[in-house]
């Protein structure tokens, strides 16, 4: 879900804090490689479909164990902490670890004038592997829980406050990605996102989806982490406008500050 460094080499593009020039390995050190975009596109893939799958498959494990809807919050929004914390540890030096449009499309944007980011080819094999993945991670978590493999949600989150929720939580997400880039401490992503991610699941009304793939994998599934189809598009509509928010954000928060004369 967040855009890091690619490893201990040095910054690829999808890093939003890459320097402008590359640094050099020491002499006689290996440079380092990029990963080819199959690649990125497999942990794309893969890491939205471990994310979904561990956000559908705590929710349905909650709530076989517990009738308390706190602790059914509470252990689905811990399981999702430490698992994307994992996850970004994993996949960042590959793809990123972006797992969602957002974040991919908020990082393209940014890199637009031809600074470090993705490209739009990038873009175009992101977004639908997330989608992809997220998809195939609610299928696999009901399948693995004796659940109908499809089953669309009837859990309803057209309400207003619900989607405002959404704008607060994916503005939030944005400008803890980007602010971070922007201040060169990317290499905290893994524990700052995730647990980002752990608080907005009890400080904003809709539980933080802040994702438009994850919103539709949870479409695809009638339990406790899912979104009835007919409300997936006012949350996306609501997360593109957070992104927009948290980039004006960022500008704001994290302007250059101008050089004093000696």
């Amino acid at each position: 879900m967040t855009a890091t460094e690619a490893d201990q080499h040095g910054r690829t593009r999808e890093s939003p804090t890459a320097p402008d020039v590359e640094p050099q390995p020491a002499p006689g050190a290996t440079p380092p490689r990029r990963p080819p975009l199959l690649a990125k596109a497999a942990a794309e893939l893969v890491g939205t479909a471990a994310l979904v799958a561990i956000v559908v498959g705590s929710g349905i494990q909650a709530t076989e164990l517990t009738e308390d809807v706190g602790l059914q919050l509470l252990a689905n929004s811990t399981a999702t902490v430490f698992g994307l914390g994992v996850l970004i540890t994993l996949f960042g030096p590959v793809s990123g670890a972006h797992f969602n449009p957002a974040v991919t499309l908020a990082e393209w944007w940014t890199a637009r004038r031809g600074g470090p980011g993705v490209t739009p080819r990038e873009v175009a094999v992101y977004v639908p592997a997330q989608i992809a993945g997220a998809i195939a991670g609610s299928v696999l978590a009901d399948a693995m829980f004796g659940e109908p493999l499809v089953k669309w949600s009837t859990h309803d989150r057209s309400a207003g406050h619900l989607l405002l929720g959404e704008v607060v939580a994916t503005a939030g997400l944005i400008l803890l990605i980007f602010g971070l880039a922007r201040t060169d401490r990317l290499r905290f992503a893994p524990v700052a996102v995730a647990s980002y991610i752990g608080a907005a699941y009890w400080f904003t009304s809709s539980t933080s989806f802040a994702n438009p793939a994850v919103t539709i994998g949870r479409a695809f599934t009638d339990t406790f982490a899912g979104i009835a189809p007919a409300s997936v598009a006012g949350f996306i509509g609501m997360q593109l406008v957070g992104v927009v928010v948290g980039l004006a954000l960022v500008a704001l928060v994290f302007m250059p500050g101008r050089e004093t004369a000696e």
